[in-house]
């Protein structure tokens, strides 16, 4: 099959992944093997494509918003059948043991596997999941839309909860890409008001469109003026910014992966109870309750779709922001 691997971290821009043809992975007990169709591109494939943080297995091929159909099906699963169109989102697997597993908490599991990177992941044709760890696609949404809700959806909808913000109030978006796009027809859906700070001009159009009340930069937010927010942005110098734009109790999800250093800052951006707290990947649950909820609004999902040659060139613009809404990579659409 064809594949991008990742055998040596570097710049985008230097074009560090290799495309290879890789052997077909065959699904074991309870997994099931999926022909990729679309996978969308994450900021966090950024990351791991660049070093950001350690990484556990080299060579890797990334991608983890993976949109395919079922081709096999190993021993003992019920699930899903051959033919089935379903997703993958970053969580892989989880111990099913630990306390944090045993309380409802498998995103902060010491074992758990991500897609694209403790295991290979989308920028394939073909890829390998526990049954337990793939999701129904909804009907009315295409594969190259349904490809940003397995984590520009999953990971904005936690973090949008994890802020706290209600129906009435006003939430704070701090950077606009594929989460962001989609957080904000969530949070107006219900009875929230946006405001949206971002520099890309692209961005700032897609935003006024979606319905944000106030656009423009960081640096132009009212102080005090927001009953919460999420930062998307992996910019560390943005959290004071967003701290002086925030009222007293408010809470401050930070939703990246990974972020640059949050500058020294004087105790009192933090006083009044402020709350800021980081959004550490999601849960199934979370993963459950997104693909409902996009059927409901209905969502709907700006992307670009690239081909699959196109990859490197598409990673690079995601890194200069230049995509609005969410980049899409083809993999395969005919299956």
């Amino acid at each position: 099959m064809r594949g991008y691997q990742l055998k040596t971290p570097g710049p985008v821009e230097s074009a560090p992944l290799e495309q290879a043809e890789l052997p077909d992975p065959a699904p074991g007990t309870g997994e099931i093997a999926v022909a990729v169709r679309f996978c969308g591109l994450c900021h966090t494939d950024l990351h791991t494509i660049e070093g950001d943080f350690p990484l556990p297995k080299l060579p890797v091929v990334p991608g983890h918003q993976i949109v395919g159909v079922v081709a096999a099906v190993g021993a003992g699963t019920s699930r899903f059948e051959v033919g089935q169109r379903v997703g993958i989102p970053w969580l892989n697997r989880t111990c099913g043991r630990c306390d944090y597993c045993r309380r409802g908490s498998e995103n902060l599991c010491e074992a758990a596997a991500f897609t694209g990177l403790h295991v290979d992941g989308g920028y394939a044709e073909r890829t390998v999941v526990h049954e337990d760890f793939a999701y129904p696609i909804p009907d009315g949404f295409p594969d190259h839309q349904a490809a940003p809700l397995l984590c520009a959806g999953i990971i904005g909808y936690r973090s949008l909860e994890l802020s706290g913000v209600r129906s009435g109030e006003t939430l704070g978006l701090y950077g606009f890409g594929a989460s962001a796009h989609i957080v904000i027809q969530i949070a107006r859906h219900r009875g929230c008001r946006v405001r949206v700070f971002t520099r890309s001009p692209g961005h700032q159009r897609l935003a006024a469109e979606l319905g944000a009340e106030v656009v423009g930069r960081a640096e132009e937010a009212d102080p005090e003026s927001l009953h919460s927010t999420i930062i998307f942005a992996p910019a560390g110098e943005l959290v004071p910014l967003a701290l002086r734009a925030l009222r007293k109790g408010g809470t401050i999800a930070l939703a990246g992966i990974h972020m640059s250093p949050i500058p020294e800052m004087d105790y009192s951006l933090l006083y009044g109870e402020r709350t800021l707290r980081t959004v550490a990947n999601s849960t199934r649950r979370d993963a459950e309750e997104l693909l409902k909820l996009a059927v409901e609004i209905p969502i709907k999902i700006k992307t670009e779709v690239f081909k699959f040659d196109d990859l490197n060139r598409a990673l690079a613009r995601l890194k200069a922001g230049s995509i609005d809404g969410a980049g899409v990579l083809e993999i395969s659409p005919s299956g």
